[in-house]
């Protein structure tokens, strides 16, 4: 991801610029944002190494979660067979 200065990210995430601030405070905080000052700016960065972690742990609930969507759609897929009239 490409570095952003606050502002530009208010305008993405239509928030307000304290409300961005300050999540960008707490991401910068535990390591998931690196912030590197250009003049007055404040750029902005997601930290890969960071994510990490997070990316590996949800990963492991992958195949968990891929099981009950296939689960949630067979039972749909049937109950809409069965108010069709399909047998």
């Amino acid at each position: 991801m490409a570095e952003l200065p606050v502002g530009d990210l208010v305008v993405k995430m239509k928030l307000e610029q304290p409300s961005v601030s300050k999540h960008l405070k707490v991401l910068r905080d535990v390591g998931l944002v690196r912030v590197r000052r250009n003049g007055r700016h404040m750029m902005y960065r997601t930290n890969a190494e960071g994510i990490r972690p997070l990316y590996e742990w949800t990963k492991t609930f992958e195949r968990l979660w891929a099981h009950q969507l296939m689960r949630i759609k067979e039972r749909a897929e049937a109950k809409e067979k069965e108010s069709n009239g399909g047998g």
